[in-house]
């Protein structure tokens, strides 16, 4: 029926064939067994959420797993078999997963990596490779060790050592197995004040007077560095791998036509949305930097040879993550104000635009014209690994689950998508988040679905952790088949 399927809508698909449709997770989100088999602790195992306190930092001596979602988050680590069979029964040609790198190193500093973390991989791999299912592996997903946190995280140059040795131990194990590479989820996150939680050091909370712009610029200097030599490491290893960014799309428009917030809008682009993909795509700080470095008396510590290595570790491919676009606008004082930490001018909700329940505005043409500005602006091959709606999906009596609301959001975005290739852009692949429900990072519980196959698990960790297909689900296996042809 599938080949049917595709052989129907074959002539009307806009996709080549060989595009990777799939879907994504991140380890600390579904494995769990956050300290089993010789695993360390990561920055991320040490994020709690509980009905008091929200999400919140806590030292180890104080762990509860009740308070931890991610400690058994759904389970993965134990029932990944399953979970790839479902995601096959999907029809997914791609899985963008991580790796949690205490698997590999529990503390990072370790002279010899952990054969059982390894192992573990290597058995997901293999199985994926059983269905034909392309692995797409996030090497830092927002889970260094909490041993490195401890000795400064990002802003510790010594980090970049620990990285690069830790990534080269995945490129040599797996060679052959794993094509495509992602260095940094979301990297540029680390430049907004949130970001010291998972890439600079959970030692200084978000408004702790250490966690400043130069400080985050700095850390993220020594990300970029620890990128580009991995880059170079992953060709050296194997010419067949491909390695790409991954960005955390903040595409925004401004707020009137007032030229006061063009013009705050194309600086908010430059440092927010173009700044890390123009230094991992180009080779080198971009000209606008400067003059923002000087305004806000940032200095940046780049060591002798940091240009040289910056240029010669240009990825091969943008890929990003795309939800919601917003409004940027010159006057710090509106009273419309929604979020103000990112680098530059307030930002806004699109009176344009409907809104999930957690706030996220929905916008599949701002996607459309996103993969337009990123395409135009770097002519390599974009790659879409996170789009997607978290919502609280419920299972009926007859132990089913009806989204409509996530197909409606996927199918239109899906569209956008298929128009930025009509426009010419070279898409490869569009993996929404998520595969399978887990922890979403934004709340730190499962509350917040966004999986094409539902978990049976509560916030307060009970539930049977069975598997249910959602309505989604199907509707995304036609997709696959049709190769995007039957929305």
């Amino acid at each position: 029926m599938e080949s049917m399927v595709s052989s129907a809508y074959s002539n009307h698909a806009v996709l080549k064939n060989g595009f990777l449709w799939g879907a994504s997770t991140a380890a600390n989100q579904v494995e769990g067994a956050w300290n089993e088999d010789g695993k360390g602790v990561s920055i991320m195992d040490t994020i709690a959420t509980d009905p008091v306190k929200g999400v919140h930092l806590e030292t180890p001596d104080a762990y509860q797993d009740e308070y931890y979602s991610s400690h058994n988050a759904v389970d993965f680590y134990h029932r990944y078999k399953e979970d790839i069979a479902l995601m096959a029964e999907m029809g997914l040609k791609a899985y963008r997963m991580s790796i949690a790198w205490t698997r590999i190193y529990p503390n990072g500093n370790e002279e010899e990596p952990n054969e059982e973390g390894l192992q573990f991989y290597e058995n997901v791999f293999t199985e994926l490779k059983k269905y034909g299912i392309e692995p797409v592996v996030t090497i830092s997903h927002y889970e260094a060790p909490l041993y490195l946190s401890e000795q400064g995280g990002w802003t510790n140059r010594n980090m970049i050592g620990a990285y690069v040795k830790y990534a080269k131990t995945l490129f040599e194990r797996y060679k052959g197995q794993v094509k495509y590479w992602l260095t940094f989820n979301e990297i540029n996150c680390t430049l907004v004040k949130f970001g010291i939680r998972t890439a600079v050091s959970l030692m200084a909370g978000m408004d702790d007077p250490v966690n400043t712009p130069e400080m985050r610029h700095n850390a993220l200097h020594h990300q970029f560095v620890a990128s580009a030599l991995a880059v170079k490491a992953a060709h050296e290893t194997d010419p067949e791998n491909k390695v790409g960014c991954m960005i955390a799309t903040m595409t925004a428009y401004p707020y009137t036509c007032d030229p006061a917030d063009v013009m705050a809008c194309l600086l908010h682009q430059q440092m927010n949305q173009y700044f890390c993909s123009d230094v991992m795509i180009r080779g080198y700080y971009p000209s606008y930097s400067k003059r923002y470095f000087e305004e806000n008396n940032i200095t940046v510590h780049m060591e002798e040879g940091d240009a040289e290595i910056l240029k010669e570790g240009t990825v091969d491919f943008y890929s990003c993550s795309y939800y919601q676009t917003y409004c940027i606008s010159a006057d710090r004082d509106n009273n419309d104000l929604a979020a103000g930490n990112l680098a530059n001018g307030p930002t806004l909700k699109n009176p344009n635009l409907k809104a999930s329940e957690w706030g996220w505005q929905i916008d599949p043409i701002g996607l459309r014209y996103l993969l337009n500005s990123i395409y135009d602006r770097y002519q390599i091959p974009v790659m879409i690994v996170e789009n997607g709606i978290g919502a609280r999906d419920t299972l009926t009596d007859d132990g089913q689950v009806h989204d409509p609301y996530r197909i409606a959001y996927l199918k239109e975005h899906i569209k956008a998508m298929e128009e930025a290739v009509k426009d010419g852009v070279e898409i490869i692949g569009y993996m929404p988040w998520t595969a399978i429900d887990l922890v979403a990072l934004s709340t730190g519980t499962i509350a917040k679905r966004y999986g094409f196959i539902y978990v049976d698990m509560n916030d307060d960790g009970s539930g049977t952790l069975n598997r249910t297909p959602k309505d989604s689900c199907y509707w995304y296996k036609n997709v696959i088949a049709s190769n995007g042809a039957q929305l």
